[in-house]
């Protein structure tokens, strides 16, 4: 499971604002976010076991995420979705002409939910949908069904950034850090039946998930101001604890040193 809320053009002096949990088991290993030697414009962690990744952004501001779905192509031939972001921050291309692309090939990958753009643009795609999906301004939220599919946790984080965009002045990366932490699992009657029985879904309908053996790996947050400034913040945890932080500040268009 993994969280992600989005406000796009909702605010006009932050024209994107990301937060997003990312949930994988503790052993699978990853490297936290920095700048990647082999594609020095990608600035975002990277999964160790396949080469992806699960949200990054380039010194231009696009920026994509992609969430796991069930389903989708299975076995030994079956693609990473930890490729779509990065193929996205490669191509060049608008966000909506990359995730149409995606679509007519969508079937070769696991299953997944990605979100790709920039402060101009938004889009997404699925493998449970043949149509790829051009966004207008707006507050979204994606977890492990299709975009702003009502789950308790992913209501519960679009309050949470609603609330937190509202308040006056410049936003706090560390209230936003805080939006997704909360440990709180929801009561049976309000969660979704996706067929891993009664206790997991308990256990993953927290925003924050900790359990033996998979749990919230990182937070990460991206906010682009108006004028140019990227701002990226990557909390990593193992079993619930911290275990560094990472924030990066740059201007769109920068490359890095």
């Amino acid at each position: 499971m993994c969280l992600v809320a989005v406000a796009f053009c909702h605010r006009p002096d932050y024209p994107l604002v990301v937060v997003a949990n990312r949930d994988e088991y503790y052993d699978r290993p990853a490297l936290a976010a920095h700048f990647w030697e082999d594609h020095p414009h990608i600035l975002g962690g990277r999964d160790q076991e396949a080469g992806g990744t699960w949200f990054a952004v380039d010194h231009s501001g696009r920026w994509a995420t992609v969430t796991n779905y069930r389903g989708g192509a299975i076995g030994a031939n079956a693609r990473s979705r930890g490729e779509l972001p990065v193929g996205f921050l490669n191509a060049g291309q608008p966000a909506p002409v990359y995730a149409a692309g995606v679509t007519a090939n969508a079937h070769r990958y696991r299953g997944f939910s990605l979100l790709a753009g920039s402060p101009e643009d938004l889009a997404y795609c699925t493998n449970q949908d043949p149509d790829a999906r051009t966004l207008a301004p707006g507050i979204y939220t994606l977890s492990n069904e299709v975009l702003d599919t009502p789950w308790p946790k992913a209501e519960y984080a679009r309050h949470m950034l609603t609330a937190v965009l509202d308040e006056p002045g410049p936003l706090s990366p560390d209230r936003l850090l805080a939006i997704l932490g909360s440990r709180e699992q929801f009561p049976d009657t309000h969660l979704p039946d996706t067929g891993i029985g009664l206790e997991m879904e308990r256990v993953l309908s927290a925003p924050f998930i900790v359990s033996d053996s998979y749990g919230t790996r990182a937070t990460t947050v991206l906010t682009i101001r108006s004028d140019g400034e990227v701002y990226f913040a990557e909390q990593c945890y193992r079993r619930g604890k911290p275990t560094g932080r990472r924030d990066y500040h740059f201007r769109r268009g920068d490359r890095p040193a």
